[in-house]
């Protein structure tokens, strides 16, 4: 597997993702974001033994799907400055989801813009796995929320955010305290991870 940059922001290029295997796949395939892969080292296919559980709509060409890409993210200067990018979507093929695939293209990712002159990086995240996810990477809870339950996180380009438990678990208990309903397992890892004190783990 091999990290590749598909285009800085701006180019217009775009990634054709089967929507059945990826999250967010109607989004790579606007031009205007920045895109990196992690893709099969030789273009075969990223997991030729996945089936999916539907089948395509009858007006998709399966033949244009970029079918060698097992995690995409995607990225934009911020609007209101420069200097900082952000993240805007991260995804994994469903096969090899929980295989640390998203956490090593986000920090591949945070390398390329350091070195693209960016000071600092943010993302904004809607679920606690994601969260814990970006923590892992260097990121950390800003205190904002945006969005639908999306809190902010956010780093240096060239290094990871100070290290703080008691910011960690704020931004856990503010997913237990948002209007979304949090599903048994969402529920459950916040939890484990408030009540054994875990911080990063």
């Amino acid at each position: 597997m091999e990290y590749a940059l598909v285009c800085e922001p701006g180019a217009d290029a775009t990634l054709r993702l089967d929507y059945r295997a990826f999250a967010y796949a109607g989004k790579f395939v606007l031009g205007a974001p920045g895109k990196a892969v992690l893709r099969t080292a030789d273009g075969s296919p990223a997991v030729p033994e996945w089936e999916p559980d539907e089948p395509l709509a009858p007006a998709v060409d399966e033949s244009a799907f970029d079918d060698d890409v097992v995690a995409a993210v995607s990225f934009s200067p911020d609007r209101t400055d420069p200097d900082r990018c952000r993240i805007r979507y991260v995804t994994v093929h469903v096969a090899r989801r929980g295989e640390g695939l998203g956490p090593r293209l986000i920090d591949r990712t945070v390398e390329r813009l350091a070195k693209a002159g960016y000071d600092r990086v943010r993302i904004a995240v809607n679920n606690p796995f994601a969260y814990a996810a970006l923590y892992k990477c260097g990121f950390a809870y800003t205190g904002e929320q945006t969005g639908i339950a999306e809190l902010e996180l956010a780093r240096p380009a060239d290094a990871p955010a100070d290290d703080d438990a008691e910011r960690y678990r704020s931004g856990l208990r503010a997913f237990r305290e948002t209007d979304r309903d949090l599903d048994p397992s969402e529920a459950r890892f916040i939890s484990e991870r408030l009540d054994d004190d875990a911080g990063r783990s």
